[in-house]
């Protein structure tokens, strides 16, 4: 089967960072890191696993930045290579392993794609503190176990990932679809997971007025979240492009913030001061109570902290990167509250009952709390992948929110 994966060598890492930059289609065409290839599908790991039959396979942001070489090295050591992308997922069981008696053949599933202690082999009783808790995004075994390296689905050598036509899942990592929810929503429950746990990471009050930087799928997810949980809150969303804007609108943004001045933009909606120092970017009196940021790159890292008032709270969504420039005197200086949520759990608390990110995601499209299929905009077979990656480099001129490989 053909499958568009990431091998590491020094030699097209070098390649890739040296020139990607001028030439961008050489970090996707097999001169560096990332190809097409013909590959064997892989094997089930053992006789808890299934096979998936993939329908739809997301392009994630997280994807991109691995392709543009803008990942950290950190993760190096939660990796192995080569290994398939594809982690924004929906799919259809085609083959069971012998252990697996819950799960039939021909059901459309979604995979919660985290490689946790679970999957990995580890019985209930060995499980690692963290995942023994719910919190399988905080697992200390993504490099043990009876799996290779790796973080999730679409990270790990053996699993394979939904840019390629199947994959495989342990059967801890499976939830059933509802007819009411359309393929393109269920390809969105993922990001949609990472939305809902950075809301209840820390929910804010409904007097708060409340700033998300960034309006790509991250930003419009984690602003979907707010509303589908009930948030009353002030939402100011801060987006790039204009297709970006309306659809911030649509979801329940009061505000959204389009070209112009950030800074000056957020001292008008927050009644906030501005000062000029010295040197460098203004220092914002008074600012948001609540920052979600969502891009994850060196400005908009600055930018959170700066925009956030005294006592405030930063939420960091997007993956951040090696940042440059990031002055931490903002954090100190204000004693801000500065939390990640990074991915979902299995012990979000909501409304006094503790859930599983996806399974509360699911409920929330189900009840017709959250609509968001819409957001898939743009589908490509999978042998169009240069012409996907190429069209995402370019949005000014391609209205992409979410774009999908379509095997159907």
């Amino acid at each position: 089967m053909k499958a568009v994966q990431f091998n590491f060598s020094y030699l097209r890492y070098g390649l890739g960072l040296t020139l990607g930059r001028f030439f961008p289609s050489l970090l996707w065409n097999g001169l560096s890191t990332t190809s097409l290839k013909e590959v064997p599908p892989p094997d089930l790991p053992g006789p808890d696993w299934v096979r998936i039959d993939t329908r739809l396979g997301g392009i994630c942001g997280t994807d991109l930045g691995t392709i543009y070489l803008h990942t950290s090295p950190y993760y190096t050591t939660v990796t192995s290579f080569p290994y398939t992308f594809g982690h924004e997922n929906v799919g259809t069981i085609s083959n069971l392993g012998e252990r697996v008696s819950e799960w039939r053949e021909g059901e459309r599933v979604v995979v919660e794609p985290t490689l946790w202690c679970a999957p990995r082999g580890y019985e209930e009783k060995d499980w690692c503190d963290h995942c023994a808790r719910g919190e399988i995004n905080l697992c200390q075994r993504y490099a043990e176990g009876n799996l290779a390296p790796g973080i999730m689905i679409g990270t790990a050598s053996q699993t394979g990932g939904s840019w390629s036509s199947n994959f495989v899942a342990h059967q801890s990592q499976l939830y059933r679809l509802p007819e009411s929810i359309s393929d393109e929503d269920a390809l969105m429950l993922e990001p949609f997971a990472c939305g809902l746990h950075a809301a209840l990471r820390d929910f804010p009050s409904d007097d708060e007025t409340i700033l998300i930087i960034g309006a790509g799928t991250i930003g419009l997810v984690t602003l979907a979240a707010l509303r589908a949980l009930g948030s009353k809150a002030r939402i100011i969303v801060s987006a790039r492009y204009d297709f970006q804007a309306e659809a911030a609108q649509r979801l329940g943004a009061d505000s959204v913030l389009i070209g112009g001045d950030i800074y000056e933009q957020i001292a008008e909606e927050a009644n906030a001061q501005l000062l000029k120092p010295i040197i460098g970017k203004r220092v914002v009196i008074g600012g948001v109570d609540r920052v979600y940021e969502c891009v994850g790159s060196d400005r908009t890292l600055d930018d959170a902290n700066r925009l956030a008032r005294s006592g405030g709270t930063v939420i960091i969504v997007g993956v951040p990167s090696l940042a440059k420039g990031v002055d931490w005197t903002a954090i100190y200086s204000q004693e801000l509250r500065v939390l990640a949520a990074d991915r979902y759990s299995h012990s979000e608390q909501f409304k006094g009952k503790s859930w599983r990110t996806f399974a509360l995601a699911i409920d929330l499209m189900s009840k017709g709390k959250a609509d968001l299929g819409w957001m898939v905009s743009r589908r490509y077979k999978l042998e169009d992948y240069a012409k996907a990656l190429g069209d995402l480099h370019k949005k000014r001129k391609n209205p992409i929110i979410k774009a999908v490989f379509d095997f159907s």
